[in-house]
């Protein structure tokens, strides 16, 4: 039947996504050893806080291979910080090395709002992927953040905001996912967008 794995390396918002999948009945487990995230059937890179912090945690938690091999075979999504960490390198704090999965960095906004952005703002739809089935053009999800990917490909960029300029909101490339917002708390909208990712996964309820 299989699971959804959410990896816990010590940095991430990852009770908000486990309470999410258990209110929608599909079977999810806390990764916290390579072995589980190996086993699942989708994987779930959730993330709250700086770049460099959550790099180092992930380093430490000895998971790194196991990511590395679950995003380049099996449904995956990055949320929020986690999102970030699947581009090539970061200038939060201090420059730093991310995972490296998709060409690009993550740059402060340049905005002349208010940072960090928090709340609900209106999605674009650039280009459609499986996550966004059932989601319409200006929808409102959450966002908490300051610092957004520049991808180094445009076919990589699904969705953006607008939040002064134009704002990277969710990627996507063949099985790997990133949403900059959190769809765990963007009600029936990121209900949807959950519900898409599982289906890929082929968990069921």
């Amino acid at each position: 039947m299989g699971y959804i794995a959410i990896i816990d390396y010590g940095a991430g918002n990852l009770m908000s996504v486990h309470n999410t999948l258990d209110y929608l009945g599909y079977d999810n487990r806390i990764a916290s050893t390579p072995e589980t995230i190996r086993q699942a059937a989708g994987v779930v890179l959730p993330g709250v806080g700086a770049f460099p912090d959550a790099m180092q945690a992930l380093e430490h938690s000895g998971l790194i291979e196991a990511v590395l091999e679950a995003a380049r075979q099996k449904p995956f999504l990055g949320i929020c910080l986690g999102m970030q960490l699947l581009f090539d390198e970061s200038d939060e704090v201090r420059p730093t090395k991310g995972l490296g999965l998709l060409p690009g960095r993550i740059e402060r906004i340049r905005t002349s709002l208010k940072l960090p952005q928090i709340g609900w703002n209106a999605l674009h739809i650039e280009r459609a992927n499986a996550l966004t089935q059932g989601v319409q053009e200006g929808d409102y999800v959450y966002f908490v953040h300051s610092f957004a990917a520049c991808p180094a490909r445009a076919e990589d960029l699904s969705c953006t905001t607008d939040y002064g300029i134009q704002v990277p909101a969710m990627v996507a490339r063949d099985n790997l996912f990133g949403c900059q917002f959190h769809p765990e708390k963007s009600g029936p909208v990121g209900l949807t967008m959950i519900k898409n990712f599982a289906k890929l996964t082929e968990v069921k309820v």
